[in-house]
């Protein structure tokens, strides 16, 4: 199909300077990725390097509800599966997981907040302001108006009042000003922050959630990621977002392994129960930035108003650009699956709870 360029006015015209906050993370990135090269470790295990699929099994709480981390490798690591297995470590896990009741909202990804995100595996940040989350949403509206027949690529749902848009992905190419949002400046320097090294997008999707939308299931997004081993999300709140219309949970400590799956590529249910789920309300502007192995889920809307989220994932620029190669081969397996047709295919797991339309 041809592509068909949608570009509107450049960012800085229809944005006013106050429209992202002053405080870029530019430097932080920098002084982050100085450290790294260093040989120090700027974000704990985020970026250490940790083999994907263990759990150090004494990673436990010490009495002030802080972890204790004993050295990589040795007797203290153990498959996931296998510590998962044990009441007493599923017990021990729980307790160490940090409620937290009023998270902080951070202006910048500053080394508390980078300590914050270390430890509980997400943040929430706040560069856009009213007048930005304005503009959001009216690009947004755009992307929603776009007919089907295009390389952008629209997914629906049936609710009971009809069909309904759940998700666009691949739109970067045809919108210069969301290009620009997530391709440069304030959401590339916190990426850049968070990952302690450069870094590059990887893919980008709008999920709609539309009043009477399906949720999600529980899931960590990494095993659907494919190429690359270091990589973080973010979701950008278009619209309000609470309990009522589907906002994100999550389970804070919980990302420094992939945890065991049911044949969805979900979390395996007998996990779930053991969790502590936190929900996270948020604004319109408000961004969650959440670990590839950060367990979350959502339920369904079950309001009269919808909650748009947009969701750009990045890699660490070193192991490539690999957008466009994330898409291709996102299109080759799903036109491979051998899908029955009941329910919507919109990942490379089946997290998303939605009726086919």
């Amino acid at each position: 199909m041809k592509c068909i360029e949608r570009d509107r006015q450049p960012l800085a015209a229809l944005l006013p300077v106050a429209a992202f906050r002053k405080d870029s993370v530019c430097d932080i990135a920098q002084g982050a990725m100085r450290t790294s090269e260093a040989g120090a470790d700027p974000v704990g295990d985020l970026a250490a390097p940790r083999t994907v699929g263990v759990i150090h099994a004494d990673e436990a709480n010490n009495g002030g509800g802080h972890q204790t981390t004993r050295p990589r490798g040795g007797p203290g690591v153990v498959m996931a599966a296998e510590y998962w297995a044990r009441p007493s470590a599923r017990r021990t896990e729980r307790r160490r997981t940090l409620a937290v009741v009023a998270p902080t909202v951070y202006s910048e990804v500053d080394a508390q907040a980078s300590a914050f995100f270390a430890e509980h595996g997400w943040i929430l940040t706040r560069s856009i302001d009213d007048a930005g989350a304005a503009h959001l949403q009216a690009w947004v509206d755009e992307i929603m108006a776009w007919p089907d027949d295009g390389d952008h690529l629209h997914y629906r749902e049936m609710t009971d009042s009809g069909p309904r848009l759940c998700r666009t992905e691949n739109f970067v190419p045809f919108h210069a000003n969301l290009r620009a949002l997530l391709t440069t400046g304030p959401m590339v320097d916190a990426a850049s922050a968070l990952l302690g090294e450069p870094a590059v997008l990887y893919k980008e999707k709008i999920n709609y959630k539309a009043s009477g939308g399906a949720g999600y299931a529980p899931h960590q997004d990494a095993p659907a990621y494919r190429f690359v081993e270091r990589h973080v999300s973010c979701m950008v709140a278009v619209d309000d977002a609470d309990a009522t219309n589907g906002c994100l949970e999550v389970v804070s400590g919980m990302h420094h392994a992939v945890l065991p799956t049911d044949d969805d590529g979900c979390i395996r249910s007998d996990l779930i129960a053991s969790m502590d789920w936190e929900t996270v309300p948020v604004t319109a502007g408000t961004t969650l930035w959440f670990h590839s192995r950060t367990p979350h889920r959502s339920g369904p809307n079950a309001s009269n108003r919808d909650r748009r989220a947009l969701y750009p994932t990045y890699n660490a620029r070193r192991e490539g650009d690999l957008r466009d190669a994330y898409y291709r081969q996102k299109l080759a397996e799903f036109a491979a699956a051998d899908a029955d047709g009941s329910r919507v295919q919109v990942s490379l797991i089946n997290d998303f709870q939605g009726r086919p339309a």
